[in-house]
């Protein structure tokens, strides 16, 4: 039953994450039934078949929540690399909430956690510890890992409506289904043409998009500490991947983030396209956000690798 009660109400469980040690990996297979099912949802695409507008809705929603992933509930929540109003830090919290990824402090602490502990065995997903499928998605799924880290953000529990997030992070995107289902209605209804209706929107803008840009975000946690190369001597294993930094709007460019976590910028050189931080910089020309932190040249230039590993293969360029 507390289980159940965890889909609505992150509270109604009190499981602390361990403070030090391996993770136990415990997975409660009846609380990620909601994650399962989101991911044979997928299947519905073969009963409501496609449209051009399905695609497009899929599309717009994947860049949208990733942007608000990657720019807000990562380089804001997670690492302050910018400054942001009250109200439009909680138009971003709740876009990322969107993208069915919990909410924003959960988000943020594990995360945090993460830079605290990169590839050691206390780093709930470090692949040379836990394993590449474990670090893609199992470490979300275990008990140990429900429950927000909020000694690791203090700063941003402050905000009520945050917390209000955290706690009940199923109600946004279950907004977003109901609404993508009644407004697929309304467009078979109004506009015919556009070949499309609520089942359809459902399984592509909802079920689709989300758990694509579900493993394109995991992928940071699994891939990026195994393939690509390494320009900095950072203490973990994190690498740059060029391909990876264009599926997550340049997250990708993950030895460079570990090299200086507070940047609002990822992609160090104009030729590491980072769309995030271009999404960014727009936002702040029409002062909706403001302070962008840079990277500092001595940073940039500096703690470089003895022998750089395939710096101009796939990982990306030196």
């Amino acid at each position: 039953m507390r289980s159940l009660l965890a889909w609505f109400d992150n509270q109604s469980i009190d499981e602390s994450p361990p403070a030090g040690g391996p993770p136990a990996r415990r997975v409660d297979w009846l609380r990620v039934l909601p994650f399962i099912g989101l991911h044979l949802g997928c299947l519905g695409v073969f009963w409501t078949g496609v449209s051009t507008t399905a695609v497009i809705v899929a599309l717009a929603l994947y860049a949208l929540r990733m942007f608000a992933i990657t720019g807000f509930y990562h380089r804001y929540f997670s690492h302050k690399a910018f400054r942001a109003s009250r109200a439009m830090q909680l138009i971003f919290a709740l876009l990322g909430a969107s993208a069915a990824q919990r909410g924003p402090l959960w988000w943020a602490s594990h995360h945090r956690h993460h830079h605290a502990h990169a590839d050691r065995v206390t780093d709930a997903h470090s692949p040379h510890h836990q394993g590449l499928l474990w670090s893609h998605m199992g470490w979300f799924l275990a008990r140990e890992n429900f429950a927000t880290r909020m000694a690791q953000v203090s700063d941003l529990a402050r905000y009520p409506e945050l917390r209000f997030l955290d706690r009940f992070d199923v109600l946004v995107p279950v907004l977003l289904a109901v609404s993508l289902y009644g407004a697929g209605e309304w467009l078979a209804v109004a506009w015919p043409a556009l070949s499309t209706d609520g089942p359809m929107l459902l399984v592509w803008g909802f079920c689709i998009s989300t758990v694509v840009l579900y493993h394109a975000t995991f992928l940071v946690n699994s891939m990026a500490h195994k393939v690509g190369s390494r320009r900095y001597a950072v203490r973990d294993t994190s690498r740059n991947n060029f391909w990876l930094a264009l599926l997550t709007f340049g997250e990708g460019w993950h030895n460079n983030h570990h090299r200086y976590p507070g940047s609002a910028r990822q992609g160090f050189y104009w030729w590491e396209i980072d769309l995030t931080y271009y999404g960014l910089r727009a936002l702040a020309a029409l002062g909706l956000i403001r302070d962008l932190r840079p990277v500092p040249a001595a940073i940039r230039a500096g703690g470089r690798t003895a022998h750089p590993e395939h710096e101009d293969q796939a990982g990306g360029s030196a």
